[in-house]
């Protein structure tokens, strides 16, 4: 079983012969490619060549957060439970988003290994130093997502002498090595800024987030790296906040100058970006103009809801690519067609006079499993704020053409407060950036209360959430507490990591144990 993830017998090479080392940065850009495309996997489920589950990153960073949450609504959304598990921290070895991040994850690394191995008689030449480099920076990425999810996992850096049955390695050890990775191959990186693959600024902000969390990985913290890796972004010169914060969500997203590295989608060529399908209403397809009806799924808490300001622009305001209601990152109230006409919602009935009910969305979630015999046909519909914060265009698909950004400036900004902060100094300078761009009055004196607050309604969405909450805990108590319809931790240090998929185990019990 594990073996199928080290030694996957494919062709990686497109158009280059497998014995041809790339001559040109074009060419070496065409390698990366097998690379790379297993994000595109990230924000959805999928399968691999045998036909098993592959994917669940996304869902596994925000339904087990208190930012997101998917309700049962009546008939719709039980899924075997496997939405609540995650909500409630009931996953176990076999919940479906547990076990499938770990194939998507080992097959980028050892799609990742074998081109690296493939290329090796290229080192020494501007382009083979180039491409090496790359690879080890990408595959140090998809380790630091392993260990940051489920913690001690095998670390394994080669193809043809990968062992069939590896034993696990230590977290921190791991993240020692991937640091190391990174650091070494960031003079071989030149000055590209493309948003799409390894460049300096992906490097440095990867660097950032592993000393960031160095005191969940390694137990050590390292606030001053963190920091100052923070600061190679910025000095880079090539990043900032745009005016709006909008802007870096919109459909043609693709060169925000506050984008660091981006998994690129496109609604007919490069599919997999289909979160506003779960979360739009049945009925939001008049609103989109949309070519397919969405599901009516996901929706945001009430409670994280509520700690946006009414004048915050990423509500509402300042969206000059809004339509209807769509002006923020959020759809409540009264919802319009592209026309401005009221939308209905016939399969909620009509109302006592018999009139159709209009289609009002409800930033309150009465409970988790809302059944026709507890509740209200416009409480099981309409409960719960839905979510924009991508633009869904006007003739959208089930997909998505809008670029999800994995690193963004306004994050690097926040890292960089919390870095000084964590180290007794002040961080309000950063910080007060994305308030300030956000409309909302400054802060002085930013706690890690008001930072992780502020790091929420910001980073909404984009999968950090879990991270942060993790990171947290100790601080704030944030992870492993209470929130709506999700009970405090049965163990506080078990459910920051995620126990590896129970076939895996199975195919090889060494990966319960310890490396030899």
């Amino acid at each position: 079983m594990f073996m199928s993830c080290t030694k996957l017998d494919i062709n990686v090479y497109d158009s280059i012969p497998e014995n041809k080392f790339p001559e040109d940065p074009a060419q070496a850009a065409l390698m990366m490619i097998p690379v790379y495309n297993p994000m595109s996997k990230f924000l959805d489920d999928g399968f691999d060549a045998s036909g098993k589950g592959i994917g669940g990153w996304w869902f596994c960073q925000e339904l087990t957060s208190d930012e997101m949450v998917c309700p049962i609504r009546n008939t719709d959304w039980n899924d075997g439970g496997k939405w609540a598990a995650l909500y409630k921290h009931t996953w176990d070895n076999q919940t479906e988003a547990v076990t499938d991040m770990w194939p998507l994850f080992y097959s980028a690394i050892s799609t990742t290994n074998k081109i690296y191995e493939s290329l090796l008689s290229g080192a020494g030449t501007m382009a083979g130093d180039l491409t090496l480099a790359k690879l080890r920076i990408m595959r140090a990425y998809y380790y630091y997502l392993l260990i940051d999810n489920y913690g001690d996992v095998p670390y394994i850096t080669t193809f043809k002498n990968a062992p069939n049955n590896p034993y696990r390695n230590h977290r921190a050890a791991i993240w020692d090595s991937i640091v190391h990775d990174i650091t070494i191959s960031l003079p071989y990186l030149n000055s590209s800024t493309s948003k799409t693959a390894v460049t300096k600024g992906m490097a440095f902000s990867l660097l950032a987030k592993l000393y960031l969390n160095s005191v969940v990985y390694t137990g050590n913290p390292q606030w001053a790296k963190a920091g100052a890796y923070c600061d190679s972004v910025i000095n880079l010169n090539a990043y900032s906040l745009e005016t709006s914060p909008l802007a870096p969500f919109i459909t043609a997203n693709k060169t925000s100058v506050e984008n660091i590295f981006t998994i690129p989608f496109d609604e007919n060529s490069e599919k997999g970006f289909n979160l506003h399908m779960r979360t739009l209403h049945y009925n939001s397809n008049l609103t989109f103009n949309m070519t397919v009806g969405p599901w009516n799924g996901f929706a945001v808490t009430e409670d994280f809801y509520n700690t946006y300001s009414p004048a915050d622009k990423r509500v509402q305001g300042n969206n000059t690519f809004g339509i209807g209601n769509n002006k923020g990152y959020f759809l409540v109230g009264q919802q319009f067609t592209s026309a401005g006409a009221k939308i209905y919602d016939a399969g909620a009935g009509n109302d006592a006079s018999g009139n159709p009910i209009p289609l009002i969305l409800n930033p309150h979630i009465p409970q988790l499993e809302m059944t026709a015999a507890t509740n209200t046909p416009i409480e099981i519909r309409m409960s719960g704020a839905r979510v924009v914060k991508f633009e869904v265009k006007l003739g959208a698909s089930d997909n998505l053409s809008n670029s999800f950004p994995i690193f963004r400036f306004a994050d690097i900004l926040l890292m960089k407060s919390e870095a000084l902060i964590r180290q007794g100094q002040n961080g309000d300078a950063p910080f007060n950036l994305i308030r300030d761009r956000a409309g909302i009055p400054e802060l002085t004196n930013v706690g890690l209360d008001s930072l992780l607050a502020e790091r929420g309604r910001e980073m909404f969405w984009e999968a950090h959430r879990r991270q942060d909450l993790i990171r947290f805990d100790d601080a704030l108590h944030s992870w492993s507490r209470t929130w709506w319809e999700k009970p405090a931790d049965d163990n506080y240090t078990t459910r920051k990591t995620f126990p590896i998929p129970q076939a895996q185990t199975d195919a090889n019990p060494n990966l319960l144990r310890d490396v030899q």
